[in-house]
């Protein structure tokens, strides 16, 4: 691991616990974790973390391709759609894929 990814992984350890497996045990984020089912107010503290210490803009970042319920019209997610089959379409969105932006210095992801 680079000394870049260790610490992103870190810098988002820090601001979101991990998630627990099927015994009830606390797994770590890894790079490759994916940060859909972190918790809303810690990845968004993660977010502005990662903005500030390794200085890449994520305003341009597209979140619908990664949190799509949230992005559907609200009247569309009331009567037509179902959450199952927009979330199905979902990319998914990585620790690894800051450590690499962080390298690069700008968000490399659409």
């Amino acid at each position: 691991m680079s000394s870049i990814q260790n610490k992103v992984l870190m810098l988002f350890r820090q601001e979101i616990p991990g998630y627990l497996d099927g015994s009830g045990k606390e797994v770590p984020l890894e790079l490759d974790s994916d940060l859909f089912d972190a918790p809303g107010d810690d990845l968004h503290d993660a977010l502005n973390a990662f903005e500030k210490a390794f200085n890449v803009d994520l305003s341009a970042v597209r979140w619908s391709c990664y949190f799509p319920w949230q992005n559907t019209p609200l009247l569309t997610r009331w009567f037509t759609a179902k959450r199952e089959d927009i979330d199905a379409k979902r990319q998914p969105l990585t620790v690894r894929m800051f450590a690499e932006s962080a390298a690069a210095g700008r968000w490399l992801f659409h």
